[in-house]
């Protein structure tokens, strides 16, 4: 156990005024804690299991964590909990570590694992068994669970359970060696078969594993499970406040009862309820699932709601901030609308991207009475939102790309986009009007439009003072750059693809239409210099960023992050 780093008290308790955060039952609690003497620091831990990527489940953890200890002027470790190494990869490893950078949290130098107190745990397990509080058991995991009982009937004591201590003790020594198989042996707790709560009907503290771990290698080959490894290692770090989910609430009871016969430091352990987020499912076995089975093209798709997904998609660390504060700790599970995350990112980006015209679908136009030969350069703002972001140059020319759906021969009632004899704003430039139509001989499909132009509406405004009622956007033919578009949407059709009621697999609820790609898009030159998260918001189609994996210079790929429809913002004006 390293030295543990004392912070004066008058550093940990808030001072009169000072702004901590929103109050919730969690800090309430903090609060009683600093009062009464109970502990004189505030000391978190964030403690996720290497065998995955972190979701947005975990950021709220995260940022609660974290935040408290940076609220109160305390500490907040990262301690990886990597007691089984079959499922675990260094790969996990050090995308989780990536994550919290993102996010912007620093753990400093209090980076820990589970596995450097495999050694203490061990000898703690030995006092256990001398003091007639664990015994080995020679139950396969089957029987084990046969004999724990259910919620309406109590357990049956293993026929193993009054070994003496010192058979006991032999029994252990011999697992660690490696004398027995898989599932041959087990060490667990010896404290009530008939107890109301089925976690302490004497829970298994060590199973035999003959693999590899990631850390430590071929010395052990019994591994702590995670009830007996969290309560302790959170002691052995000196944590005040260990912040957990609910479902870890029943466990409660059997992390104090170690820690009560192991006569050391006790945290308080406080639960809130985890994030549930519609559209999409939080089960890190079911996201590993998603990944294995080719449904997403790997952990960072920007479908997933994996943190590396969500920064591939587009997402700041700013806007999931702002969305775990928005959401708040609360004691009752809850299904959060997707909504409100999405909106996080509109406020955020809506700030800072800047603005560019880029076309999906392109349409040929040609300016008749435009000179073939020149090219002028149009100022356009680049973020009104923030003047001090400037203005930048677009090149526009006699042959111009507008969308195809921006156009109709035989327009319907109230369409005020390009219609044959109609006159359109084009954003920043002139006002044009239709006057012919090119269609393809065979197909019949309109292949270009031909239109003429108002010189003396320069800048996208009549001098005479007529208005129009339809602005396009557009790019220059000529300077335009080919890219490639990803257009994502929820990947469930389903808001709960994972309720139970459902009685269905969560795969079937996939959403068929969760990515299209466009390959024949054309966008501004501004943007010829983009590079991977590099965010803009494409005028009339939604904010996109620069995709952080197959976007190269020569070949320009933009995911859809968010489109510019804001339900929230409507669902919150109607409250």
């Amino acid at each position: 156990m390293k030295d543990e780093k004392i912070i004066p008290e008058e550093k940990n308790k808030p001072k009169e005024n000072e702004t901590k955060g929103p109050s919730n039952f969690i800090r309430n609690i903090i609060d009683e804690d600093l009062e009464t003497g109970r502990y004189k620091k505030v000391h978190t831990r964030f403690p996720p299991e290497p065998n995955g990527y972190l979701h947005i489940g975990h950021a709220k953890s995260i940022c609660l964590n974290f935040g408290l200890a940076e609220d109160y002027g305390g500490l907040c470790n990262l301690r990886f909990d990597d007691t089984n190494p079959v499922k675990e990869e260094v790969e996990y490893v050090e995308s989780i570590k990536r994550d919290i950078k993102w996010l912007g949290y620093d753990w400093g130098d209090r980076l820990y694992y589970a596995s450097d107190y495999f050694d203490q745990l061990y000898v703690w397990a030995i006092k256990l068994i001398k003091d007639g509080k664990a015994y080995v058991d020679d139950l396969s995991p089957e029987e084990i669970r046969a004999y724990r009982g259910t919620l309406t009937e109590p357990g049956k004591e293993s026929p193993y359970r009054n070994r003496s201590v010192e058979e006991n003790l032999e029994l252990f020594e011999r697992m660690r060696k490696g004398e027995f198989k898989e599932g041959e042996k087990v060490l667990r707790a010896k404290i009530d078969m008939a107890s109301p709560n089925i976690n302490m009907r004497d829970p298994v503290m060590y199973r035999i594993i003959h693999a590899t771990h990631h850390r430590t290698g071929d010395k052990w080959c019994i591994y702590p499970t995670y009830d007996w490894a969290h309560g302790q290692s959170d002691s052995i770090e000196g944590i005040t406040h260990s912040i957990c989910t609910l479902e870890f609430e029943d466990h409660r009871p059997l992390y104090d009862w170690f820690i009560e016969q192991l006569g050391i430091h006790h945290p308080r352990q406080i639960e809130f309820a985890r994030l549930n987020l519609s559209y999409t499912v939080m089960s890190k076995r079911k996201l590993q699932e998603l990944v294995k089975g080719g449904y997403v093209s790997g952990w960072d798709d920007p479908r997933m709601p994996t943190l590396a997904g969500l920064r591939r998609r587009g997402y700041t660390p700013e806007s999931i901030r702002d969305f775990c504060e928005r959401i708040g700790v609360a004691k009752a599970d809850s299904m959060v609308d997707i909504a409100l995350l999405e909106h996080c990112l509109r406020e955020d980006l809506n700030k800072r991207a800047p603005r560019a015209m880029v076309v999906m679908d392109p349409l040929r136009v040609v300016i008749e009475n435009y000179p073939d030969d020149k090219t002028e350069e149009l100022e356009a703002v680049n973020n009104p939102e923030d003047p001090s972001m400037g203005t930048r140059k677009i090149p526009f020319s006699k042959v111009l790309y507008i969308e195809k759906n921006d156009f109709r021969e035989d327009p319907p009632k109230k369409f005020f986009r390009l219609a044959p004899g109609k006159e359109v704003r084009l954003m920043h430039a002139y006002y044009i009007t239709c006057v012919d139509v090119v269609k393809d001989e065979k197909t019949g499909e309109v292949v270009e439009l031909r239109c003429t132009y108002d010189p003396e509406t320069r800048g996208g405004w009549s001098k005479d003072g007529r208005k129009v009622k339809g602005t396009l956007h557009w790019v220059s033919a000529e300077h335009s750059i080919p890219a490639e578009v990803r257009l994502y949407d929820h990947l469930f059709t389903r808001e709960n693809p994972d309720d139970p009621r459902e009685g269905k697999d969560f795969k079937e609820f996939l959403n068929p239409d969760s990515l299209k790609v466009l390959k024949n898009c054309r966008v501004e030159p501004s943007l010829a210099n983009a590079k991977p998260g590099d965010h803009f918001q494409f005028l009339r189609h939604g904010y996109f960023v620069v995709d952080n994996r197959d976007s190269t210079p020569d070949h320009l790929v933009f995911n859809r992050t968010v489109s510019l429809k804001d339900t929230w913002s409507k669902i919150e004006k109607k409250k």
